[in-house]
């Protein structure tokens, strides 16, 4: 590693026997189940999805510490998914048909599976329980892009763009799913910037894990992906980051726990345990002490398969943006439980809808407020907090959010929000 990385110069061996000793004293310390005063889960079995992104990390953690057992479902497992279209397709055959049952997934999935938007107008009716992290995420952009220093304001790329385009080789922006997180992110970006992201670049879906090989083969200009492959690209001098998603949005929300609503509606105590064994686990990722052997796990070959190099300084606040840029202590570092991270503010979900319908993928005319009522169990959520003896939030609104660009986004009056936006697509 270089110089300015030797605080984080730790083996994978070292960081294992570090995480084994945590996980084995934590094993020790758990009682025998989070129901033993009462019924227990209604079934001992779940499967659960997850693509290679460091957010998955709750997930996996709970998986490896024994928390699905700890709360009375030893038999949970924790896959890994090519894609979210995979993600997508195995929810759609469910467990009985071999897929899955639930999953680590962008926050507007749910929605756009429960609309039928996402399944060729077919609704798969889908619950989201807890968040899973907070920022995290970035936009990247190839070294050509250097000359034109792309940063958080992308209207230095405007004229790069128009020039690709009058060449009749129109810039391609790759983000991972149609109407996910990714694509918002990079779609806010590049409008802010006065960049249409319908008529001025071609945007591609790409998987998270394929990121960095193709800007390497130069088959697209910039990505919006979650980490580590943005810390990846810099590691390997590919291209540089212009910006993190916290930096448009301060504390956004990313990714969910999503489960199926009939496997929720059938299951309702196993949903429960599901949701406290992943709250314990966003509370174990959280600490900074604890990070480094959480990296050890997730970056191992069943999960994230990076070197920890790629992972592990961005958890603990240093972005080596790639440009010259190494900030050390940075605010822009994802989060897993502090501030409010696992929990799903209604309000969050009111937002994302709100984009898909900007971006034309939800009718205008949409019940936004009844569709997140319909998806978003908060309060599953809040049963968990009590059973495990920790505070919820008061609310279900985060209340207003303040974008980079000066944009506010009221949950009272998402309308209003719609109308300043000068590019959008509207059905």
């Amino acid at each position: 590693m270089t110089d300015k990385s030797k605080t984080f110069d730790v083996t994978r061996r070292q960081a294992l026997t570090g995480a084994a000793l945590t996980i084995a004293a934590a094993n020790a310390a758990l009682p025998s189940g989070a129901f033993a005063a009462g019924p227990g889960p209604e079934v001992a079995k779940a499967r659960l999805g997850f693509i290679a992104l460091t957010d998955a990390s709750p997930l996996i953690i709970a998986k490896e510490r024994g928390l699905f057992a700890k709360y009375g479902m030893p038999d949970v497992e924790v896959l890994k998914q090519a894609s979210w279209a995979g993600t997508r397709d195995n929810l759609v055959l469910g467990s009985a048909g071999g897929g899955i049952d639930g999953a680590h997934i962008l926050s507007p999935m749910p929605y756009l599976l429960t609309t039928g938007q996402a399944t060729g107008g077919k609704p798969l009716p889908m619950n989201i329980l807890a968040r899973l992290s907070i920022n995290g995420q970035g936009i990247s952009v190839g070294n050509d892009l250097k000359a034109v220093k792309v940063g958080l304001n992308s209207a230095g790329a405007k004229a790069k763009f128009a020039q690709l385009k009058a060449a009749g080789n129109i810039g391609k922006v790759a983000m991972t799913f149609r109407g996910g997180t990714h694509d918002l992110w990079v779609r806010y970006w590049l409008a802010a910037g006065g960049i249409n992201p319908e008529t001025d670049v071609a945007t591609i879906v790409i998987p998270p894990p394929q990121m960095v090989a193709n800007m390497k083969a130069g088959t697209q200009d910039a990505f919006c992906v979650g980490e580590p492959w943005n810390g990846q690209l810099v590691n390997q001098k590919v291209g540089y980051t212009a910006c993190v998603t916290s930096e448009i949005w301060m504390n956004h929300p990313e990714k969910a726990l999503g489960m199926r609503a009939d496997w929720v509606a059938k299951y309702p105590r196993a949903a429960q345990a599901i949701t406290m064994a992943v709250m314990e686990a966003a509370m174990w990722c959280d600490k900074f002490a604890n990070r480094p052997a959480m990296c050890s796990i997730v970056s191992g070959r069943q999960y994230i398969n990076v070197p920890i190099s790629d992972i592990l300084p961005r958890l603990l606040g240093t972005i080596d943006y790639g440009d010259g840029r190494v900030v050390k202590n940075s605010p822009h570092i994802m989060k897993f439980w502090a501030d409010n991270a696992s929990f799903p503010f209604k309000s969050h979900d009111l937002w994302f809808l709100t984009e898909d319908v900007r971006w034309g993928l939800l009718p205008a005319a949409t019940n936004k407020m009844a569709l997140v009522n319909k998806v978003n169990r908060a309060d599953v959520w809040r049963a968990s907090a009590k059973a495990l003896g920790v505070t919820a939030p008061a609310s279900d609104s985060r209340g207003p959010e303040r974008f980079f660009d000066g944009k506010v986004f009221d949950p009272a009056n998402p309308s209003a929000y719609l109308a300043s936006q000068p590019i959008k697509k509207l059905v």
